[in-house]
């Protein structure tokens, strides 16, 4: 294959996976952390916060 369609094919494999991290960790969001909080358990959601977002931003 020419070097460009594998570059092409690597970006859009990239963009697929930030994608679905972005779902995830919308899901999260929405799920885990407002139970957490709702449960009086603020402070390890945010340290949970912290994580999942160090972990998809690196």
């Amino acid at each position: 294959r020419d070097c460009s369609e594998v570059l092409i094919q690597v970006a859009a494999a990239r963009a697929a996976l930030d994608q679905a991290g972005r779902l995830i960790l919308e899901d999260h969001l929405e799920h885990c952390i407002v139970e957490a909080v709702d449960e009086g358990r603020s402070q390890e959601a945010l340290e949970d916060l912290k994580i999942a977002l160090k972990r998809f931003i690196r």
